[in-house]
């Protein structure tokens, strides 16, 4: 019997490892697409800091010419794993929250208390669809926001053939989902791939 990893790529790479190890048979059908959006930058524009609650985000400015002035910059990242693609993109002055944007903004705001005035405008690095408003968070403890929104998460409509073929012969005993939006690009790619399964949670 196999698992089913919907995670989007990259990072359904290191889960599927993790179950395979346990001697679990995987199968990956990622249900959401990253897709980089371009970066209007303008070279007059400054910034005091990057703030980033994603490693997609970093990950969306890698080949744009925005990144070389970025990185000089010190860098908010909302935990450990979003820190350490920082840090291999580059990025030399790192702060690191506790995994969640409410740590974040207090991060920052325990950082910069009192450098408010003195410093130029954040530059928030988002995704298209965003769970909280940080800028405004942020802007109502008196800090001046540049939201850049650098990439989006596209649902993927359909299942692959193998994961088609492994519903069909009953193979697949568990669907692990990562978040509310690849839940539901899952239950309508099984639709469009005209598969009926029962037993979701």
């Amino acid at each position: 019997m196999a698992m089913l990893v919907t995670r989007p790529q990259p990072d359904n790479a290191a889960t599927a490892t993790a179950l395979r190890a346990m001697g679990h048979e995987v199968l990956l059908a990622p249900m959401l697409r990253f897709e980089a959006l371009p970066f209007p930058d303008e070279a007059e524009a400054a910034y005091g800091a990057v703030i980033v609650t994603s490693a997609n985000a970093l990950r969306a400015i890698e080949d744009q010419p925005v990144l070389a002035r970025l990185r000089a910059l010190p860098l908010f990242a909302v935990g450990k794993h979003t820190a350490r693609a920082a840090g291999q993109m580059g990025f030399a002055d790192v702060v690191i929250a506790d995994g969640d944007a409410a740590a974040l903004r207090s991060k920052i705001g325990e950082t910069l208390r009192g450098k408010k005035k003195r410093t130029n405008a954040l530059l928030y690095l988002a995704g298209a669809d965003l769970s909280r408003d940080l800028a405004g968070e942020l802007r109502a403890d008196g800090f001046e926001i540049v939201m850049q929104t650098t990439y989006r998460m596209a649902p993927v409509p359909v299942l692959p053939d193998d994961v088609c073929q492994a519903f069909a012969a009953q193979r697949i005993e568990a669907v692990l989902h990562y978040s509310r939006a690849s839940a539901g690009a899952f239950i309508d790619a099984t639709r469009g791939s005209g598969i009926e399964i029962s037993g979701v949670i």
